[in-house]
C-alpha cells in the first residue's frame, strides 16, 4: 500500500499565523517555518508576542473559523484519497486545525497540542516528538509503506528526504534553492502529476 503524507499550512490551507497577523496587524506574527527553520525559536517568539499583546486561543480560533482550504485543495485531497492512504503531518496544533480538517473531509492528522489556561492564554506548546514528520515517515517505512510526501517549508525537508519520493509544493525560492534534489511544483495539477510519477501503482 502507498501512503501520501502532506504538510497542511501552505499546502492545503492558508498559513494560520499569517491570517492572524493580518487580522491583528502584528507584522512579526507573519514569520513561519519558511523564514525561521528552528521551530522552537519560532514558537517561543509567537507565544511572547501573544502574551505581549494580550491575545489568547479564542482570538486565534475566531480567525481560523473564517478560513477555508486553498482553492483546489479539497478536490486534490479527494483525488488522493481514492488512490492512496492519506496522512497530514503538520506542525500546527489540534486546537487550530480541527475545523479545517472537517472542510477537507477528515483526513488523518498528526500534529501537536497547546497548553491553555482557564482564561484562554496559550502558556506552552507540546510537541508530539522531535522531528515528528521525519519520524512518522520512518515509522510508516517500518510498516512497509511506500511513502510519497509533499511540503513547502524548511520543517518539511527531513520528511521529504525520508520519504521514497519528496515534492516541494508552492515553496519559496529560498527553500527551492537550498533543496534542489526535490522537484518543485506550484499547482495541484503539477502536484498530482508528481504523485503519479512517484507511485508504483497509480497511473491516473
Amino acid at each position: 500500500m502507498e501512503l501520501a503524507c502532506l504538510d497542511l499550512e501552505g499546502v492545503l490551507i492558508p498559513e494560520i499565523w499569517i491570517a492572524f497577523a493580518e487580522k491583528t496587524g502584528i507584522e512579526a506574527l507573519r514569520a513561519t517555518t519558511r523564514d525561521i527553520p528552528d521551530y522552537d525559536v519560532l514558537m517561543k517568539q509567537r507565544l511572547e508576542i501573544l502574551d505581549e499583546h494580550g491575545y489568547g486561543l479564542p482570538d486565534i480560533q475566531s480567525v481560523i473559523a473564517m478560513l477555508d482550504p486553498l482553492p483546489g485543495a479539497q478536490e486534490f485531497v479527494a483525488w488522493l484519497r481514492r488512490r492512496f492512504q492519506v496522512v497530514i503531518l503538520s506542525d500546527t496544533f489540534y486546537e487550530f486545525a480541527m475545523p479545517l480538517m472537517e472542510k477537507l473531509g477528515w483526513p488523518t492528522l498528526l500534529c501537536h497540542r497547546l497548553e491553555v489556561d482557564e482564561n484562554g492564554k496559550v502558556t506552552n506548546y507540546l510537541l508530539r516528538q522531535k522531528d515528528p514528520k521525519r519520524m512518522a515517515v520512518q515509522a510508516f517505512h517500518g510498516l512497509n509503506y511506500h511513502v510519497i510526501a509533499a511540503g513547502d517549508s524548511y520543517n518539511d525537508t527531513t520528511m521529504l528526504a525520508e520519504a521514497d519520493a519528496g515534492i516541494l509544493f508552492k515553496a519559496p525560492d529560498n527553500v527551492i534553492a537550498e533543496f534542489p534534489q526535490f522537484p518543485a511544483v506550484h499547482s495541484y495539477d503539477e502536484l498530482r502529476a508528481e504523485f503519479i510519477k512517484a507511485s508504483r501503482v497509480v497511473t491516473d
